[in-house]
């Protein structure tokens, strides 16, 4: 088996674009004026979204990396502190953090001298291979709510990935 083609598929799941939009797309629709708010029926807002998968994708890179890692506390930690209104730099700092440490998770994956099988051995069994997935599917799901919360907002039309203007 060619392993070169498998860090080139996972490099590739972890950027997000091959079956739906991808992490810069969803992000860049969302007006300031609308980044704290929940329209009904949504539980979270688009910056609290954006925080978490930050913070949950850059807790399993420094996990996949770092034995002295010491992880947030579950499920606190994994969200913003407040829903307070971010300035563009504090949504800005967010959004670049994301990017780093998904690339980061990207090059580690990349790197001919990653075992992606082996098991991390600071964990209890999981494996680099593993945590991209989890990744990958965790920041799936999220971008998804972003999508919908997108939708409820008017930013998108329904059934569109296209913006409206608003």
């Amino acid at each position: 088996m060619d392993e070169s083609l498998i860090r080139e598929h996972l490099v590739k799941l972890l950027g997000g674009a091959d079956a739906h939009l991808d992490f810069d797309d969803i992000i860049s629709h969302f007006p300031v004026k609308l980044r704290t708010v929940k329209p009904r029926g949504a539980v979270h807002s688009a910056w609290q979204l954006l925080e978490h998968l930050r913070i949950t994708q850059w807790d399993i890179l420094e996990f996949s990396r770092n034995p002295n890692h010491v992880s947030p506390a579950f499920p606190d930690g994994y969200w913003p502190k407040n829903d307070t209104a971010p300035d563009e730099k504090a949504w800005g700092k967010s959004v670049r953090a994301f990017r780093s440490d998904r690339k980061a998770l990207q090059d580690l994956v990349a790197d001919q001298s990653t075992d992606l099988l082996a098991p991390i051995p600071h964990g209890t069994g999981q494996t680099i291979f593993r945590e991209c997935f989890v990744v990958a599917k965790h920041n799936s799901y999220h971008l998804g709510q972003l999508v919908l919360l997108g939708r409820l907002l008017g930013i998108w039309k329904e059934g569109s990935n296209r913006k409206i203007e608003i």
